[in-house]
């Protein structure tokens, strides 16, 4: 695969990235209520790279 090729994954794994970690702040910042209506895990304040993680393993919410 050329140089170009490999630039262009990446540049769509960047913008994949930074589009999911948008969507997952605008989540955490809906009412608590909002959330648990939509069945969103709520973040707990102290650890949010905890519901990341758990977002972003596929565990069952």
């Amino acid at each position: 695969m050329s140089m170009f090729g490999n630039l262009s994954r990446f540049g769509v794994t960047i913008r994949q990235a930074h589009s999911r970690n948008k969507a997952i702040r605008e989540l955490n910042s809906l009412l608590a209520h909002v959330q648990k209506d939509i069945g969103w895990p709520a973040s707990p304040p102290s650890d949010p790279q905890a519901a990341l993680h758990k977002l972003l393993l596929g565990t069952p919410r």
